[in-house]
């Protein structure tokens, strides 16, 4: 789930429904929504009323699930196993294991630092790779019925009802850490389809696939682009490769605007060329990374996508989602269309709020979703009814947070990859690193 950097940039339409653009147009959502006025919206049903409201997703089962060393079983697709029935011992996969440099190399090596790594650590270290190893495998499932065509409310629900039963999700004790995005185009980030959305995906569609997985509040937030165009492969590498610089740049004493240096200079380093036309690739400027503490994934540091950034140092012990934008277009992302991602704010949970519904509106969300972000669609699978007014009220009060999407100008298109690391006293751990990204 991407950070957005404070701007005093303008918010354009909120509401509720759908909200992102393809590219084209006005800038405006696609799609119904409730709460807005448009005099496209006769049209858009039209247009849409021929979809089904769900659909027979086709797996391929021909794609095999890459199960982690030290399985009693291999994964079967679509996935039956949970991931603590895969490692009854609890000897989780370990993400990509990089040793420190320099001033840093002795910590390879040290006594004194490898006993840092146990006790309560060690049980940090076991969530934070089962919500890892979720997250590997119910990418591996989505890329085997992702295609042109399917519908992106149904997309979104079999990957979250897949992670659901993986995880083995408990309340607070593990389960999902934010909802699905799948932004699509000049959409950078925070896009889910709200009911009435009947999105589909289309070939030529840049769509970033942005999930998150936790276990005790342990938090794994990853993302990749799908695109089934060979034309935008290029944006794709520029994220690509920038995310993959900052994670080799990250560990201990590295200063995070060294990091946001080296994404701008590797994303700038590329080109597009698309439709006879050549547009230069820029990072995202007010996005960007971020630290994550337990059940928050929004932890306070920002890792920048450009130079100039905070020179803050990173610190043994922390966990950072490291994640690139690169776009066409101006490189600058702003709010727009209708909100999807919600999430009670720190300062909110000891706040009040008068009305009745609203406070058990409250209640339900802290006893579901704690401080970690959420969706309509969540909430509606759980039978809550006539919620709206009181979910507005608490956005109004400061208790809820809204984060609509965010796009840059039409006619772009924006990539993004993310992994989540943590830097252990022995050595830096890639968490979310798979055989895909």
């Amino acid at each position: 789930m991407s950070h957005k950097k404070k701007t005093k940039g303008k918010k354009k339409g909120k509401g509720r429904g759908k909200g992102q653009g393809r590219g084209r147009g006005r800038g405006r959502g696609r799609g119904r929504g409730r709460g807005r006025t448009n005099n496209n919206n006769k049209n858009k049903q039209n247009k849409n009323k021929n979809i089904k409201k769900s659909q027979k997703i086709q797996v391929d089962t021909s794609i095999k699930i890459k199960t982690g060393e030290g399985a009693v079983k291999e994964q079967t697709n679509p996935p039956t196993f949970t991931i603590r029935e895969l490692y009854p011992e609890e000897n989780y996969p370990k993400g990509r294991l990089d040793e420190y440099l320099n001033e840093n190399s002795f910590r390879t090596t040290s006594e004194e630092k490898r006993l840092l790594e146990i006790g309560d650590f060690e049980k940090r270290l076991k969530a934070l790779r089962r919500a890892a190893e979720v997250h590997r495998q119910v990418r591996q499932f989505a890329n085997s019925f992702i295609k042109p065509g399917i519908k992106l409310w149904d997309m979104c629900s079999k990957m979250e009802d897949m992670s659901r039963k993986l995880i083995e999700e408990d309340g607070l004790n593990a389960g999902l850490a934010f909802p699905t995005g799948c932004s699509i185009n000049r959409c950078a980030a925070h896009y889910s389809p709200n009911k009435g959305d009947n999105t589909v995906l289309r070939e030529s569609d840049v769509m970033k696939i942005d999930f998150g997985t936790h276990v005790d509040g342990y938090l794994i937030d990853s993302a990749y682009t799908v695109c089934f165009d060979s034309r935008f492969d290029t944006l794709l590498k520029a994220s690509k490769e920038a995310t993959y610089t900052a994670v080799n740049l990250a560990g201990i004493d590295a200063r995070l605007s060294e990091l946001g240096e080296a994404i701008e200079e590797v994303i700038t380093s590329y080109e597009l060329e698309l439709n006879g036309k050549t547009y230069k690739i820029k990072p995202v400027s007010n996005l960007g990374g971020h630290s994550v503490e337990q059940y928050k994934i929004h932890a306070g540091l920002t890792v920048p996508l450009v130079k100039g950034g905070e020179t803050t140092k990173m610190k043994e012990g922390q966990i950072f989602a490291i994640e690139t934008f690169a776009s066409t277009g101006t490189g600058i992302v702003e709010e727009e269309g209708d909100c999807s991602h919600y999430m009670i704010k720190s300062k909110g949970v000891k706040r009040s709020v008068n009305k009745k519904s609203s406070k058990r509106l409250k209640s339900f969300l802290l006893e579901n979703y704690g401080t970690m972000a959420f969706c309509p669609r969540w909430i509606d699978r759980l039978n809550q009814k006539d919620y709206y007014v009181d979910l507005k009220n608490l956005v109004r009060n400061k208790i809820v947070g809204e984060y609509p999407p965010l796009c840059d100008i039409p006619d772009s298109y924006v990539s993004q990859y993310e992994h989540t690391l943590i830097l252990r006293p022995t050595c830096k751990e890639v968490l979310s690193w798979g055989d895909d990204y």
